[in-house]
């Protein structure tokens, strides 16, 4: 079976470009930069709640804390939101509830789905039906072997490329061991030669 594609930033510009210009952009966009931008799963991404990233200040939490509903293998796990990726999903909450400040959300259900689905404001998507928007979005846009499991691939591939260490990687990631954090690495020729060259 073919492994997940890791992405070039071209790639990522013409996903988000693509995105843009379709209807509830800002919600796809940032549902498209949490699996580059903290390689968080799609089943991971479609059961985030709005209370697991808004803490009651309305303010963006810089980790969210994932219990083992919304994760793999049985337990919760810990995603990390960059300054970037916070910004991402405030500006997609302030459009989505047509606000400038996301206090008065905190007064509101907050178990609500952080990514709703256009049938029901209070639900998020299901995993397979996840999956088969990020299809489509690469599909669309001509990358082949885009999957929903890209962003994950290609998040954990650029860090690599950037000398992150595998055990950093790894808590990143959720994964048990280093052996499967491993396998989510592309070979990068670019980064081997450069390699030999620091000697």
């Amino acid at each position: 079976m073919t492994q997940a594609k890791v992405l070039t930033q071209e790639e990522v510009e013409r996903v988000l470009c693509y995105l843009g210009k379709k209807q509830h952009a800002m919600r796809n966009q940032a549902m498209f930069l949490l699996t580059h931008g903290c390689g968080v799963r799609i089943k991971e991404l479609v059961s985030i709640r709005i209370c697991d990233v808004l803490d009651r200040n309305g303010q963006i939490n810089a980790e969210v804390h994932l219990n083992r509903n919304q994760t793999k293998g049985d337990r919760g796990r810990t995603v990390y939101l960059s300054d970037k990726m916070r910004s991402v999903i405030r500006n997609y909450l302030c459009e989505r509830f047509g606000l400038q400040d996301l206090l008065a959300v905190t007064l509101t259900d907050t178990t609500r789905a952080l990514f709703a689905n256009q049938k029901n404001p209070n639900r998020g998507f299901s995993a397979s039906t996840g999956c088969q928007m990020f299809h489509y979005w690469y599909k669309d846009c001509g990358i082949q072997h885009g999957s929903s499991h890209s962003g994950r691939r290609s998040f954990i591939t650029n860090l690599a490329n950037k000398g992150v260490s595998i055990h950093v990687l790894k808590e990143l990631a959720g994964h048990r061991s280093i052996a499967v954090t491993e396998k989510y690495i592309a070979r990068n020729p670019a980064v081997l030669h450069a390699s030999v060259n620091m000697l």
